[in-house]
């Protein structure tokens, strides 16, 4: 008789979650991701591993790690399993007539400035293009816009992503130092990133690229320097919250000192550091010509816009 024939059906929570830990490597963090419980997670696994026949991880009570043949089928699922992604966000995208309607979201407020000055344009130009606009949240930059949810975003850069296309830099704008009034660096006329080390610097929780971390809230300074890390947050506001009550420091751009200036709040321009870069970027099989002409008319409102005055309404 011969061998029975392996079982090939998985079921789609299975690659779901396999491909998260695989990202992960931590349950926990998988868990808190697929919004499912611990054990959930771990029944999953053992699932697929069943299917498979061979283990897909290593795990220890210390560390989790792909075997040889997790990292094969990892590479193997990964862009198949993007492509039936883009493929149903393009399926809803159309049951959504998204020909007439342009949904874009924005990372800052200086950026959602840019937004709606074009949209104000648009509305002049070509009135038979809607734009429907929304925030990019601060803890997940891509994941609204890689599901369809936006099909186009200005945010800021860098941007280092194979399924996404980024534009050129519409604006530029220096960085600032957030910190609570009493701190000994409110009562400077400038900083360098040197003097980060003398302060914890806030991070972002989240599924954030380490190169864009390591740009935005760098963990060390120009001369190697460690810099502490502070609590992590998942929205600006509570960034902020946290800078008042003398939690940490908050590395950011100068617009903050216009759009958030608060009491117990000193902002300090940051001195001989590179500007931040703002831009568009859409999914890379997602290009049209309603993203065309936004981004077009866009460029055109960049140019009329002034970056940020870092020495402009900063409160003690």
């Amino acid at each position: 008789m011969s061998a029975p024939i392996p079982e090939t059906y998985v079921d789609q929570n299975e690659l779901d979650c396999f491909l998260v830990l695989a990202e992960e490597l931590h349950f926990g963090r998988t868990a808190t991701r697929l919004h499912l419980s611990r054990a959930r997670v771990s029944q999953l696994i053992q699932k697929l591993e069943r299917r498979v026949g061979a283990p897909l991880f290593t795990r220890t009570s210390r560390r989790v790690a792909l075997t040889s043949l997790g990292s094969r089928l990892r590479d193997d699922l990964k862009p198949h399993y993007r492509g039936i992604e883009n493929a149903l966000a393009r399926a809803v995208a159309s049951a959504r007539g998204i020909e007439g309607v342009l949904h874009v979201g924005f990372s800052t407020p200086l950026a959602g400035e840019m937004v709606m000055k074009t949209i104000e344009k648009l509305r002049t130009t070509h009135p038979e293009l809607a734009v429907e606009v929304c925030e990019v949240p601060l803890s997940d930059p891509y994941g609204m816009l890689r599901k369809g949810d936006f099909d186009l975003q200005l945010a800021d850069f860098p941007v280092h992503e194979d399924d996404l296309t980024r534009g050129p830099t519409l604006l530029v704008e220096d960085r600032v130092l957030a910190v609570a009034a009493g701190h000994p660096l409110a009562g400077r006329n400038t900083v360098t990133l040197e003097d980060l080390a003398r302060v914890p610097l806030l991070t972002i929780a989240g599924d954030i690229p380490e190169y864009w971390l390591e740009h935005q809230l760098p963990t060390r300074t120009p001369s190697g320097r460690p810099i502490e890390q502070g609590p992590s947050v998942t929205n600006f506001q509570e960034a902020l919250t946290l800078v008042a009550g003398g939690k940490g420091a908050l590395l950011s751009g100068a617009h903050i000192a216009l759009y958030h200036g608060r009491p117990g709040i000193s902002y300090v321009p940051v001195e001989g550091e590179k500007p931040l870069g703002y831009g568009l970027m859409w999914r890379s099989d997602g290009g049209n010509r309603a993203i065309e002409l936004f981004g077009r008319i866009a460029r055109e409102i960049a140019r009329d816009m002034a970056p940020a005055d870092p020495r402009r309404a900063i409160p003690g």
